[in-house]
């Protein structure tokens, strides 16, 4: 008889101090979560573990019911309500029956009233269906608990920052646990945990200790030591019990794989806090890291310098309108200057309003307080010629998130003379070209291009740029960990406290 699997995607990173809200319309980026076909719909054919599922199942002709699809940028918790209005579809189809559930998940979700939201979901299904294998494919900024490695049967992650191994880990995943429902492996997992909170802005493979962890789990894998080995560095801006360093390891019991399982993960472990001060991330000054890109563009022209904006980035939980690094390119005059994006739609109003050709006098930004870490908005007054103005709709070509349909919401494009900004409704990270292409901005053709990102954007801009110049501007991504009041956090944690 044919197989019966049930695939599903929940996936949101929670800041807890972000001030950006997470209502049930915020999933799928804007457009609300998809149920049923919809759902499939969806992710079919694109660089996603949902996608890989999909595939393995064809690939099985196993039959395939997909409750729920459903992504939000990061941002503060959701609501219970939310949270059910997501699972309670999944948990009819496992009620439903089926031979297995392969899930698509996060891995840093809080709601108003759970720190662990994977882990309950997972909790959930397992009460329904006790015996059911589950797998489970992660983010890298995963905060693992217990719970969830006690529930799931197979556990692993993606193995690349910016994430453009999400297909190949929902394949790796899924293998392992098709591998189970055959019969040749017996998979048991081993996992740990360290008082280690890693700065994202160090969390990249080529800029730290990463690398070396990943590549001794490669061997560990390619060896058939164990059949996957994935480190997961965290996400800071979670307050939660379970928010630190990490590592999950899936074996086969069959070869005698508990004990090498409990050996890799805990050497890959053991690495990480030997060099934990290796994960902490320094910015010089603002001014002192434009007046370095402005220079270096001056000196080397041909392609752009990147200025990266990385204390406000939504793909973290940024409001994505703080002026200060825009504020500072003003001031110290840099030209040919291309930035994206802000999300400001009562500016993008007005620019809509005036229509494409006019000249319009903008209060840009600054829409946005941030009372967890005492910051207030403050626009930047500035004006300019409306440039462009589209619906914000593209569908993602670069190596992340490959053939998903973007929506920035509506954009307008405005032109000061030397600078372009890029001002959307909706908040998206900028690791794809589109967010200029699309509004008729060719990035690699300008001097400078300045990002609201972290790392993602090395994804699409990191092969057109000349040179990388990190911007510590302020919000509620910022790389010094000691702005943010922890109270859920386990102490004594590195680098807060003395280690």
């Amino acid at each position: 008889m044919r197989r019966r699997y049930v695939v599903a995607l929940i996936k949101h990173e929670t800041n807890t101090f972000s001030p950006i809200a997470t209502p049930l319309a915020s999933f799928g980026h804007g457009e609300g979560p998809a149920f049923g076909d919809a759902a499939r719909a969806a992710f079919e054919g694109t660089a996603t573990p949902m996608a890989a599922y999909l595939d393995l199942a064809r690939a099985q002709n196993a039959e395939v019911v997909t409750p729920v699809a459903a992504e939000s940028w990061p941002s503060n918790k959701a609501s219970r309500a939310t949270f059910e209005a997501l699972v309670r579809p999944l948990e009819d189809a496992v009620r439903a029956g089926c031979d297995a559930v392969l899930l698509d998940l996060h891995g840093a979700m809080v709601i108003e009233d759970c720190d662990d939201a994977e882990g309950e979901i997972v909790q959930r299904l397992r009460r329904i269906a006790p015996d059911l294998p589950i797998a489970v494919t992660l983010d890298y900024h995963t905060n693992l608990s217990g719970t969830l490695v006690d529930h799931a049967t197979v556990i692993t992650g993606y193995r690349t920052y910016p994430h453009v191994d999400m297909y190949e880990a929902g394949m790796r995943t899924g293998r392992i646990l098709a591998g189970a429902l055959d019969g040749t492996v017996l998979p048991v997992m081993a996992w740990g945990w360290r008082p280690l909170i890693a700065s994202v802005m160090r969390h990249a493979p080529e800029d730290g200790p990463s690398g070396d962890i990943l590549a001794f789990a490669r061997r560990m894998e390619a060896d058939g030591t164990v059949l996957a080995a994935t480190l997961l560095p965290s996400f800071p801006h979670a307050d939660t019990p379970h928010t630190g360093v990490s590592a999950i390891v899936v074996a086969d019991a069959r070869r005698g794989g508990r004990e090498d399982a409990h050996a890799v993960c805990a050497h890959m472990l053991d690495v990480a806090w030997e060099r934990r001060a290796e994960y902490v991330f320094r910015a010089p000054p603002l001014a002192a890291s434009v007046a370095r890109a402005k220079a270096l563009g001056l000196a080397s022209p041909g392609a752009p310098v990147l200025l990266i904006d990385h204390c406000d980035n939504c793909g973290s939980g940024g409001a994505q309108d703080v002026m200060a690094v825009v504020a500072e390119i003003l001031r110290q005059q840099l030209d040919d200057v291309a930035i994206a994006p802000i999300r400001d739609p009562q500016a993008v109003a007005v620019m809509v309003g005036a229509g494409v050709g006019q000249h319009v006098r903008l209060s840009l930004g600054g829409r946005t307080d941030m009372p967890a870490i005492g910051l207030k908005g403050t626009p930047l007054e500035v004006e300019g010629r409306v440039q462009a103005i589209t619906d914000g709709t593209f569908t993602i070509e670069g190596p992340m998130y490959t053939g998903i349909r973007t929506h920035l919401g509506r954009t307008a494009v405005l032109d000061t003379g030397r600078v372009e900004i890029v001002v959307t409704e909706r908040p998206h990270e900028p690791f794809d070209l589109g967010v200029f292409t699309h509004a008729g901005i060719d990035p690699r053709t300008k001097r400078y291009v300045m990002l609201k990102s972290r790392i993602h954007y090395r994804a699409g801009f990191g092969p057109i740029a000349s040179h990388i110049v990190e911007c510590a501007g302020a919000g509620v991504t910022n790389a010094d960990l000691s702005v943010y009041p922890y109270r859920k956090l386990p102490r004594p944690i590195f680098p807060l406290d003395p280690m």
